[in-house]
Formats: structure tokens, C-alpha cells, sequence
């Protein structure tokens, strides 16, 4: 189905919501590549990433570097610093965006925004992952809190320690916190040994 000439960028509006899309979904959805290659010549679309592009007027909100990496990698899951720093429980702002995906999938190349890719296992990729939205309400794939904080401690060689444990604290001290299912987590992923002298010490 081709989507007529006069109405494409409404089609687009309308489809994706002002949200970051791949241009293979435009074209999947029924606009031509020629079309959206003269509504970029045009500027009547914006490159937000290799591939990704939105209209202008979608409002790109502080997040969408998530959103647009998302995009990219529908199956990814953002994960370690950048989790950490969605949740609040870490106060840096990372120079990449960190997402996983499942090993044994194609891992993508994101150069724009600055991305690391990461290879999860893929038995317990699904676990504590759910979606979010940007302040602009662009959906994106993340892990809990909890899972966040769990993973940080595990690998903890790419996240850094001091950041790691500064996760840690920040989670214990919020209102809601569980302990029990942080240490419930750990299990499930392979990381009580990292979790729970540190786990121990906060709580005693």
C-alpha cells in the first residue's frame, strides 16, 4: 500500500505519534523511500540517528537519545549506566547509551547517539524488563530499578565500583525498597556473591 503524496506527513504523524522511527518502518507502513529522502532534503524530516529520523515538531524531549536507541535496536534494553541514571540512582551522566540485547541476536551498530551494546544472556534477558516514556512520551525498552542495581553490582567492572555500591545505597534509602527482592534478583541472575556482603553491611 502506497500512502498518497499530499498526505505523507500526516500518515507519519498519525502512525508514529511524533515519536523517533526507522525509516525501514515508514517504508514497511507504505511511504516510498524517495518520498522521505525529499521530505529530508526538505527539512521537513530530521535525522536523529543513523536510519532514525522524526519530524521536526515531535518534540524531542531530554530522553530521546533512549528513544532513538530504541529505535534502532527494538529488541534492546537499556541497561547499566543509563538505567542507572533514568532510576536516579546514580548522579552521573553517561557518555553513552548503554542497552543490552540477547545473546545470540544480531548486534547492532548505533553510532548515533554514541551507543555500547551489550550481550546479555538470554535465559534471563526478559526478566524486570519493562518499557518507560521519555518527557516527550517516547516508549523505550529498560531494566527495573532492581534489576538496574543488580546488574550494576555484577558487572560492576564496566559500570565502576563506586558507582555500583552509590546504586545500591541510593535504592535501600528510598521509601519502597526491597531488599528481599534485590537478594530474590541476584539469585536469578548470578549475582548474590557481589550482592550480598554489600547488601549485608548497608542493612546491619
Amino acid at each position: 500500500m502506497r500512502v498518497p503524496s499530499h498526505s505523507n506527513l500526516e500518515f507519519l504523524r498519525e502512525r508514529f505519534d511524533g515519536r523517533p522511527f526507522r525509516v525501514s518502518d515508514a517504508v514497511a507502513a507504505g511511504v516510498s523511500r524517495t518520498t522521505l529522502h525529499r521530505l529530508r532534503a526538505t527539512g521537513e524530516l530530521a535525522t536523529v540517528g543513523r536510519g532514525v529520523v522524526q519530524l521536526p515538531d515531535g518534540g524531542m524531549g531530554l530522553l530521546s537519545e533512549l528513544a532513538v536507541v530504541s529505535a534502532r535496536a527494538p529488541r534492546g534494553t537499556i541497561c547499566l549506566n543509563s538505567a542507572l541514571a533514568f532510576w536516579d540512582l546514580s548522579d552521573e551522566i553517561p557518555e553513552q547509551v548503554h542497552v543490552a540485547v540477547p545473546r545470540g541476536m544480531h548486534r547492532p551498530s548505533i553510532d548515533q547517539p554514541a551507543t555500547r551494546v551489550h550481550v546479555f544472556d538470554a535465559r534471563t534477558f526478559a526478566i524486570e524488563r519493562q518499557q518507560a516514556h521519555t518527557d516527550a512520551d517516547e516508549p523505550f525498552w529498560i531494566y527495573s530499578p532492581e534489576r538496574s542495581v543488580i546488574d550494576a553490582m555484577r558487572m560492576a567492572r564496566w559500570v565502576g565500583r563506586d558507582t555500583a555500591l552509590h546504586a545500591l545505597r541510593r535504592y535501600i534509602a528510598q521509601p519502597r525498597s526491597d531488599a528481599a527482592r534485590l537478594a530474590e534478583l541476584a539469585r536469578e541472575l548470578g549475582g548474590s556473591a557481589q550482592l550480598r556482603p554489600a547488601l549485608e553491611a548497608l542493612l546491619s
